[in-house]
């Protein structure tokens, strides 16, 4: 094999607004804002192969411990929702590793934060046995994992 991966860089999210997901990424779940642009490079058009792209509305934001996570609302196209479950390929989720998930959980859903778990769930079994974990949504349907890890 040519060429191997040498690391990680970030993950994108593609969002309806950007504004109600930074909201909720920044403001809710505490996440840093690195940047913001509007690009309407031919580039982009060329990596996405999307034809009447306007222009995307992106922003970055840092996850503690320093992994990115590229938010990105296309301009000038139809759009669809992606939502599917989170047993349909090609879905997907991110994990967040967080203290005193409880009190997250309360603040969350006092905050309109739709959850899909019913409540948050012990693992008693694997490698992250004895942490805890809680699926949700973000504004936009995109699953993301709580996870509080056990300190055994």
């Amino acid at each position: 094999m040519k060429g191997k991966v040498t690391g990680f860089i970030h993950s994108g999210i593609t969002v309806k607004d950007l504004e109600i997901s930074l909201d909720f990424y920044v403001n809710k779940l505490g996440l840093e804002l690195i940047s913001r642009q509007i690009s309407s490079n031919e580039y982009i058009s060329d990596i996405v192969e999307l034809v009447n792209l306007q222009e995307v509305k992106i922003a970055f934001i840092r996850i503690p411990g320093g992994n990115e996570i590229e938010l990105l609302e296309y301009v000038g196209m139809e759009r669809y929702p992606g939502n599917v479950r989170p047993c349909d390929y090609g879905s997907g989720h991110i994990c967040l590793k967080v203290e005193g998930i409880e009190e997250m959980y309360e603040y969350l859903k006092l905050s309109g934060v739709q959850f899909r778990s019913k409540k948050i769930v012990e693992i008693t079994l694997g490698a992250n046995k004895g942490s805890k974990a809680i699926y949700m949504y973000d504004p936009d349907g995109y699953i993301i994992e709580l996870m509080e890890k056990s300190t055994n």
